[in-house]
């Protein structure tokens, strides 16, 4: 945010002309930590321990599951039963009615049929009795009920869950939110803006989705597993344990394969990130880039950086894809050993058939959930990858926190003082020293020097933008440090050279400095300012909606926004960092009119580069690498002849550029020579 009048505390941002070059961003580099990956294990385990808050709900989604997945489970096993009724009825009715089962096997195998006396002998038939239909009916109604009960229990769990995941989403972007607004301005300095977005946006829509997808049917899945397992025992204790043969198995392929696709899920999202913020600077510098004619070099930039996407997306989404198939593989395996050893089992009798169907099907609901564990790994990877980035902000240096017992500033009259201050960005490169001023009450200081001279970081540093190395500055007597953030900045209101202004109508966007004004304040100041003039030749007035790049109006009229938004709030403080450089010469004149009705009875602090406009100031600041080299007022400073009057008057004289030591090159025929 480029322009705040009593910004609510950790909302502001400035800019940073006047600071230390670092490369990339301002302040120290990589304000986002860096690509290094947490271990996937503790970061599952951060991530479900966001579910605490909601443990009671979270127990009945256990509980449900439970009875859901018992009642499916059941269900095998009963319908083995119809299969029994079924065979029996067609075996008994071939036989003559009369004989007892013994009788019918000791005549089977008294013929010479050794393997049919076998099987009799898992079959509960009755001699001459076709199919029982009443008790299959039974049977089968049974089934259908205990299905229908599993359906309504599992629908039950999956609506709670869901709730429960929204929730904890919603919790975690709230404190990403509040997070960000406890951070240092020193953080955003040094993190892309489309980085930064990519984890509070995607990121956390990937952890919602992960977390949706995935939580039920992994309880779901662990508690088919066990109850399976139980049945199988149930019915065969041999054939369940070849069936367990496939859970290493299972573990080992999926353990190496997740090893594998983890890092390329990581790389995934912190690519995402970098490709977001390369397409939001390139779309927020858009006209810049026109202009210079650089889109061919950012096509390039954004082709390699996609194609880097690309990379790491198809080699997690591959990798981790290839646990599925394998198996499935290792399921059919085991499908088809089961079947062979249970056919074996039920020719001898000692299963029914009932029992052998019944166990193909608990061995395909014990292979089923296993499969879809597997599968759900790159869903898992990635929201833990995506919990990580999110993480790394929660876990990131805050800054300095407020003091328990604040104190308030009891006589507001603006006097600003600072005593000894040091401060830098880099440790290692000193930018401010042992500077002491004072600003009495209804001055108007004016900041002038080079660019990176410190005019900017002064102002900020009475904002509290920044914590200091040494020293205090005072508000009225009071250590800034000792208010809150947010009493210290209401009392101040600040105009930038990079204007902001938010999506909404121009009311909107000039009552933003005082939200409890009334209109006629609103109209007040807008007249003040010189808005009224340009508001009135707009079809809507000041119901003109304005988008968020401001661009239905020119950035002259914005800035003349800025300004009346600033009128408004009627700070006892207020900084004007180049406030009227995007405005016309004739403008100008008026705002500085306006601005000095604005600056009456208030201490103003003003950073300006075209010095005609701060000759009226009480108090001119010459500033040179963090340090003031001369003080005075305008005809003070030029009486002296010194930094000031080289500033002025090089404005009205033209550059002069030092050519002593450069030699001329010739050009070509026609042209101008060139120096090297």
């Amino acid at each position: 945010m480029s322009e705040e009048v009593a910004a609510p505390e950790g909302e502001q941002t400035v800019k940073a002309t006047d600071r230390p070059n670092t490369g990339r961003a301002f302040g120290p580099p990589g304000g986002i930590p860096g690509d290094k990956s947490m271990n996937f294990g503790p970061s599952a385990k951060r991530l479900l321990k966001r579910l605490r808050p909601h443990r009671v709900k979270v127990s009945g989604v256990i509980v449900l599951a439970i009875f859901s997945v018992g009642l499916s489970v059941l269900g095998p096993k009963i319908l083995g039963r119809a299969t029994d009724i079924i065979f029996a009825g067609y075996i008994g009715k071939r036989f003559p009615s009369g004989l007892s089962k013994e009788q019918v096997i000791e005549q089977t195998r008294a013929s010479g049929n050794g393997r049919l006396a076998d099987l009799l002998q898992g079959v509960d038939l009755i001699p001459g009795t076709g199919i029982d239909f009443d008790a299959l009916r039974n049977v089968l109604m049974l089934v259908f009920a205990l299905y229908i009960g599993a359906f309504f229990l599992s629908w039950m769990q999956g609506y709670i869950l869901n709730g429960v995941v929204q929730r904890t989403v919603y919790d975690l972007r709230s404190e990403v939110e509040d997070k960000l607004n406890r951070l240092p301005l020193r953080y955003f300095d040094g993190a892309p803006r489309g980085e930064l977005l990519s984890r509070v946006t995607n990121d956390i829509d990937n952890i919602s989705t992960s977390l949706q997808q995935t939580l039920s049917q992994l309880l779901t899945s662990l508690l088919t597993v066990i109850g399976v397992l139980t049945m199988m025992f149930v019915v065969s204790p041999l054939l369940a344990l070849i069936a367990l043969v496939s859970i290493p198995i299972s573990m080992i392929v999926t353990a190496v394969i997740a090893k594998r696709s983890q890092a390329k899920f990581v790389a995934q999202w912190r690519h995402t990130g970098a490709l977001n913020g390369q397409i939001e600077e390139a779309f927020t510098g858009h006209e810049l880039v026109k202009v210079f004619g650089r889109q061919k070099e950012i096509e390039a930039s954004f082709a390699k950086k996609n194609d880097e996407l690309y990379q790491a997306a198809f080699g997690a989404q591959f990798i981790s894809g290839l646990i599925m198939p394998l198996m499935m593989f290792v399921g059919n395996l085991n499908y088809v050993v089961i079947a062979v050893v249970g056919g074996l089992r039920v020719a001898s009798g000692q299963l029914s058939l009932g029992d052998v169907q019944a166990f193909i099907q608990y061995s395909r609901q014990f292979t089923q959930p296993l499969t879809q564990v597997a599968s759900m790994a790159n869903l898992l990877q990635s929201g833990v990858a995506s919990a990580e980035r999110v993480f790394e902000v929660l876990d990131a240096e805050e800054q300095v926190p407020e003091d328990a017992t604040p104190e308030t500033v009891t006589q507001a009259r603006g006097r600003v003082e600072f005593e000894h201050v040091s401060f830098s960005y880099n440790p290692d490169k000193p930018l401010i020293t042992d500077l002491s001023l004072v600003a009495e009450p209804g001055m108007t200081v004016a900041i002038v020097g080079p660019t990176g001279a410190g005019k900017t970081t002064l102002v900020n540093l009475i904002m509290r933008f920044y914590e200091l190395n040494g020293g205090r500055i005072t508000l009225d007597g009071v250590d800034i440090t000792e208010l809150t953030r947010y009493d210290l900045r209401s009392r101040i209101g600040m105009v930038l050279q990079d204007t902001w202004l938010f999506g909404g109508t121009i009311r909107d966007n000039i009552l933003y400095g005082n939200l409890n004004a009334t209109e006629e304040d609103m109209l007040a100041a807008a007249k003040a300012t010189y808005v009224d003039r340009f508001v009135h030749s707009l079809p809507d007035g000041y119901d003109t909606v304005i988008d968020e790049e401001g661009s239905n109006v020119s950035a002259g009229e914005k800035q003349l926004l800025t300004i009346a938004r600033a009128f408004l709030a009627d700070p006892q403080l207020l900084i004007l960092d180049e406030a009227t450089s995007s405005v016309d010469t004739r403008t100008e004149v008026l705002v500085q009119r306006a601005m000095a009705a604005l600056r009456s009875d208030r201490t103003s602090f003003v950073i300006a580069h075209r010095l005609s406009t701060i000759r009226d100031a009480n108090l001119i600041l010459v500033m040179e690498n963090g340090a003031i080299v001369e003080q005075g007022n305008h005809r003070e400073l030029l009486a002296i002849d010194g930094a000031y009057a080289r500033l002025y008057n090089a404005q009205f004289s033209g550059a002069v550029a030092d050519i002593d030591a450069e030699p001329v090159v010739a050009g070509p025929a026609g042209a101008p020579a060139l120096r090297s």
